[in-house]
């Protein structure tokens, strides 16, 4: 094989790196961690936790390195080039490496990774204490093992994903994820999601307008939980195909009020704050 010595040998062992983006995980950070003890190298980037992430991380025998959050694209993307070696295993901390997945990226590793520059596997998530097998939740394959001298993040500040200038493998193996300890944290998160898909949007001159309040909604529920089969998964499925055309709503209705809120401020007269709200009556 042309990645073998020309003598017949086996080519030099590849390295791995492990990289994980944190901010206050000490509740993940060890297990996640855990899952990634066949790394060379674990790296830990760790947004000022004011928990033990980072004693937990450093105790587990990571690289720690303390940065200011600028995104969650610019922040892995830092994380790649942090480091040591050029094969790099990219995951959050609550993110774990199921046994299968494992065994496949070891046996890839003792071939160098050959074949491929980057690999992706299923994602699969855990909801209300089920694992979600169907909706648009799974398998959701993503991109998070490859060669950073092909590729890397993109400035994604929410939707992030690598970009990668190679070929793409695909493994059987799940990436296991546990994006939620309850509900309103799913809420909060979506909360502050929309506001800055909202922003992102007005500020690229995007508009809404009456069918994508109305339309996009319902067509994310029904592409959830019937194309999808969401319904497969019970009473989770439901909540997440609602929870899914809320999303969009609350997106569009967001970008809305920005459009009419400038709207309003072109249109004031001269000098008028649009901004201003009375004071208590002093008289």
């Amino acid at each position: 094989m042309a990645s073998e010595h020309l003598n017949g040998s086996s080519p030099a062992p590849v390295r791995l790196t492990g990289t994980v983006v944190a901010m206050n995980e000490a509740a993940n950070i060890e297990a996640c961690l855990a899952s990634l003890d066949f790394c060379e190298e674990l790296v830990v980037i760790d947004s000022h936790s004011t928990d033990a992430t980072r004693e937990l991380a450093s105790a587990m025998g990571a690289r720690v390195i303390e940065r200011d959050w600028p995104g969650f694209g610019p922040q892995k993307a830092f994380g790649v080039t942090a480091a040591s070696h050029d094969w790099v295993l990219c995951v959050d901390a609550d993110e774990r490496i199921s046994p299968l997945l494992r065994s496949e990226i070891l046996a890839l590793k003792a071939r160098g990774f050959a074949g491929h520059d980057g690999y992706e596997f299923p994602w699969l998530s855990k909801y209300l204490g089920r694992w979600i097998r169907h909706g648009s939740w799974y398998p959701n394959h993503t991109l998070r093992l490859f060669d950073r001298r092909k590729g890397n993040y993109n400035d994604g500040v929410i939707h992030e994903k690598v970009e990668l200038d190679g070929s793409v493998g695909r493994l059987r193996g799940d990436l296991l994820h546990l994006p939620y300890r309850n509900l309103q944290q799913h809420l909060d998160k979506i909360a502050r999601y929309t506001t800055e898909m909202a922003e992102k949007a007005h500020a690229k001159g995007e508009r809404a307008r009456w069918h994508h309040l109305v339309l996009n909604p319902t067509w994310r529920f029904f592409k959830f939980y019937v194309l999808q089969a969401g319904f497969r998964d019970g009473l989770q499925g439901f909540v997440l195909a609602c929870l899914t055309a809320h999303y969009t709503g609350l997106k569009y209705i967001k970008l809305l009020a920005l459009q009419r809120s400038e709207l309003a401020a072109s249109e004031a007269p001269a000098g008028f704050d649009a901004d201003w709200k009375p004071g208590p009556d002093k008289r």
